[in-house]
């Protein structure tokens, strides 16, 4: 059943509704009308209903944006059962009604960003989407522009675990107030932005004492077959500072990484061919074994058989076994 506010906007906008949906038939063969259907019941209905209660004027764009947006998503079979279109049924369902005020404003904007970011965080490995939803869905509400939305979900997302939008990352923090800023990073809201701020710049592995998703260690990467990326033993080199994090290039069989790492996770992606020779060797790197704390990093793989390659802030050690990759705070795992 669709709330009153969404039933009696459609009916208003009947015709205008079945000549959208006859186009997307001619537009994609097979398109699926009950998957449509479902969409508009199950996830656009509590984004309507939200802006119903908040701002009546604006449900019949929203109806419109959800149309559109809705019709799109059904003719490129993104509302299926798998991990993305799971994710993109909460964004609507779940996270779009927390940001009912931004969606009465803006609602094409705001309901395409929030669709493409689930999507896209959905697919990259080691990355949360609930926990993106979950931290958006509690601080969306205090943005107040399209634009600090955009900056906020950039912050959350790097915070789920994409490691690589580290940089970006830290420049949304910057266009952020300061009260929501500390919110985004887990400090207090007494805090000095100033200081919170240098000490994200300088390290990767810094968190706020009451950041308890943080951590000072974040494995990634597995044997091929047990559901991983690597076919072989991974290689390793240090790639220098990405944006003051941890960067890595791995070599496992024929096929390169790009291996980003920090305080809120770790992330492999394909990389060029090209990193990995131009990346200084790293390979026995004696001086980062003796400096380990073993028995406080606890590796999950036997220690004496596994390579270890040291950056500027963060040593990687890796197994030939499992062809894991453990990635440690250099001054926290130090001995």
């Amino acid at each position: 059943m669709l709330c009153a506010a969404f039933a009696e906007t459609l009916a208003a906008r009947r015709q205008h509704c079945n000549a959208a949906v006859a186009a997307a038939r001619r537009a994609w063969p097979g398109f699926d009308q009950h998957a449509f259907g479902r969409f508009l019941t199950e996830q656009a209905d509590p984004v309507v209903a939200a802006v119903a209660a908040l701002a009546p004027q604006r449900v019949a764009a929203v109806v419109d944006a959800s149309v559109e947006i809705g019709i799109e998503l059904t003719g490129r079979r993104l509302l299926d059962a798998g991990p993305r279109g799971l994710a993109l049924a909460q964004a609507w369902s779940g996270l779009a009604p927390c940001c009912a005020v931004q969606v009465a404003q803006s609602p094409g904007q705001v309901l395409g960003m929030l669709s493409n970011a689930s999507l896209h965080l959905a697919a990259l490995p080691g990355v949360s989407t609930a926990r993106w939803q979950a931290d958006m869905g509690a601080l969306a509400p205090r943005a107040l522009t399209l634009a600090e939305l955009r900056a906020l979900g950039q912050v959350l997302a790097w915070r789920a675990g994409a490691a690589h939008f580290r940089q970006g990352a830290l420049a949304a923090l910057d266009a952020l107030p300061p009260a929501l800023a500390l919110a985004a990073v887990r400090a207090s809201a007494s805090g000095d932005w100033g200081q919170v701020r240098a000490a994200l710049r300088d390290d990767p592995w810094w968190r706020a004492p009451q950041d308890e998703q943080a951590a000072s260690q974040r494995i990634v990467g597995a044997f091929a077959g047990l559901g991983g990326a690597f076919t072989a033993p991974p290689l390793l080199r240090a790639a220098g500072a990405h944006a003051g994090g941890a960067s890595f290039v791995v070599r496992s069989g024929e096929h390169d990484f790009a291996l980003h790492a920090d305080a809120h996770g770790a992330i492999v992606l394909p990389a060029r061919t090209a990193m990995f020779d131009a990346a200084p060797d790293g390979a026995g790197d004696g001086g980062a074994r003796a400096a380990l704390d073993w028995q406080r990093v606890a590796p999950p793989f036997p220690a004496q058989d596994c390579a270890v390659c040291a950056g500027a802030t963060t040593i990687a050690i890796a197994s030939p076994y499992s062809h894991a990759i453990l990635l440690v705070a250099r001054a926290w795992s130090a001995a």
